[in-house]
């Protein structure tokens, strides 16, 4: 694609949602019963993620009470079960802003989208078991967002969580090697623009960062925490 574009035009779109995978965040409500609730602004570094949510919604209320969380990422297979899930929320009653834009209470998001509730070992949130992909994680820092801009402040968060165990289906690892996902393998389903894709199941070409053995990314003598 290089060269094959003129040039570019300045634009004011309401959002900047260029792509990433769709993560399913499993939460504990405050009566104890499970929350389920994809997002897709999330990024990792090592073992730590950032999740950008809004401030007054339910999972981000559960992640701050609890301090917990389970990150499960689901293959592209899975999209019609995390669409059942959108414009639903466990908030009741259901914030202005979300109500504006058409979503309604859910109470069991499980059984709406027809997914499976795992135990997890070091969390109480929920796994998802038909994810290829679980994270439980633990809460290490809640960032306000926004602070210099009066509109948007007070409505937006940034959670950091450390990734305490991570779960995987045995069909996405790399053969001969137990800890390692195979990026071959591995199809997240990804969200763009509010829409669904998937990603090609070729490379486009070799990579000289996976020349790097993946083991040398992780510092001298760490071990995740519980």
């Amino acid at each position: 694609m290089h060269g094959t574009f003129g040039p570019a035009v300045q634009i004011d779109p309401a959002i900047l949602y260029f792509g990433t995978p769709v993560v399913l965040i499993g939460s504990t409500n405050d009566d104890s019963s499970h929350n389920l609730a994809p997002m897709s602004s999330a990024w990792w570094v090592g073992w730590r993620c950032m999740l950008g949510l809004a401030r007054n919604s339910k999972t981000t209320e559960n992640m701050i009470r609890t301090g917990e969380c389970v990150l499960n990422l689901p293959s592209a297979d899975l999209v019609a079960a995390v669409d059942r899930l959108a414009r639903t929320t466990g908030s009741n009653p259901v914030p202005a802003g979300k109500l504006y834009r058409g979503y309604r209470h859910e109470k069991d998001k499980f059984e709406l989208s027809g997914l499976t509730a795992l135990a997890s070992e070091t969390v109480s949130a929920p796994r998802v078991a038909e994810c290829p992909v679980q994270m439980e994680a633990k809460v290490a820092y809640v960032h306000e967002m926004a602070q210099d801009d009066a509109v948007w402040r007070g409505n937006l968060a940034a959670i950091e969580v450390r990734i305490t165990r991570v779960h995987a289906h045995p069909d996405i690892m790399m053969s001969g090697a137990p800890n390692r996902i195979d990026p071959d393998k591995w199809r997240p389903l990804i969200l763009s623009f509010q829409e669904f894709y998937g990603l090609t199941p070729q490379r486009l070409q070799s990579s000289e960062l996976g020349q790097i053995p993946e083991p040398m990314y992780r510092p001298p003598g760490w071990q995740p925490a519980l």
